[in-house]
């Protein structure tokens, strides 16, 4: 897959089958619309193009609001996207001017000229230009002007999965892991450095690697244990993620912390990719170390039980 950090980065290609948004997750209606772009770039002997946008429209249009955290940061999108088979990914910075286009400027310049769109796939629910008044109308009106079709993913295809980015926010924050992972169709996972902690974890028998996410924007799921699984230097390892503030040490900040199961080498520095399989249970207080031990010791049956390990 080619990546492209701007639009003019971009020439046009022959058969340019395109699908524009900003994807946040990857999920499974986002997957309806990404495999027809591949499938009909692959029929028509044409290519797939997909444009999406960052920083978030949101966070350009209302930068006061510092709440929106995203499922994917734009690397893990990219390697998403990758996976899927996707030809040509453009991201594009957003910016004011951009969205105060009109609804046939931005057919007219981003589509034809700039991308050579020959077929366009959108969800039933796209819109796009000044104030979010252009949509398929406007695509279906102008498609013959300018040479290229159009293809509407129905509302009853995408919703038949029940999914939206928002609901899988919603999911993660509360930590229901299960209903994120389903909606999503791959396991909700951080990318992120090894940072040093304060080494509680190693003197209770808990070695834990902190990690830090790669970008502030990721979301980060709600307190408690998780059973993980990691990518470190392309192997894989089983292990056990505490997400909170350390309430028993009296901590301040909240943490990610993940005990890594059969593993004994320095990583500090190093970036690692983890993924959330099971939520174990909340976070606690205890009374003192030797329960929260006891406790941990718990939670890595548990932990193995779920993961299916002995």
């Amino acid at each position: 897959m080619k990546i492209y950090h701007h639009i003019d980065e971009f020439k046009a290609v022959n058969g340019a089958v395109v699908t524009i948004g900003t994807f946040d997750g990857v999920h499974q209606g986002h997957r309806k619309i990404i495999s027809n772009i591949i499938e009909l770039a692959k029929a028509s002997g044409g290519e797939s193009v997909l444009l999406t946008f960052f920083p978030h429209p949101r966070m350009i249009l209302h930068p006061e609001d510092q709440s929106l955290k995203l499922i994917t940061t734009i690397a893990e999108k990219a390697s998403l996207l990758e996976e899927m088979g996707v030809d040509h990914l453009i991201i594009t910075p957003f910016s004011r001017d951009f969205s105060n286009q009109s609804p046939q400027e931005y057919i007219e310049t981003v589509l034809v000229k700039q991308i050579g769109t020959k077929k366009i796939v959108i969800g039933y629910d796209h819109r796009f230009g000044k104030d979010r008044s252009g949509g398929l109308e406007d695509l279906q009106r102008l498609a013959p002007v300018y040479g290229f079709d159009v293809m509407e993913i129905p509302e009853q295809d995408i919703n038949e999965v029940a999914v939206s980015s928002t609901r899988i926010r919603t999911a993660l924050l509360q930590s229901d892991i299960a209903t994120a992972n389903t909606f999503l169709g791959y396991p909700f996972f951080i990318t992120g450095k090894v940072i040093r902690g304060d080494q509680i974890g190693r003197q209770i028998g808990y070695p834990t690697a902190n990690i830090q996410p790669l970008e502030t924007y990721k979301l980060i799921p709600g307190d408690g244990i998780f059973a993980v699984k990691l990518d470190i230097d392309g192997e894989q390892y089983k292990g056990m993620a505490y997400i909170g503030t350390r309430p028993t040490v009296n901590g301040i900040t909240r943490n990610i912390e993940v005990n890594i199961f059969d593993f004994d080498r320095e990583i500090y520095n190093q970036t690692v990719r983890m993924e959330f399989l099971h939520y174990i249970r909340g976070d606690a207080k205890f009374d003192s170390l030797d329960a929260l031990k006891a406790q941990l010791a718990q939670d890595k049956l548990d932990v193995l039980s779920a993961l299916g390990a002995n």
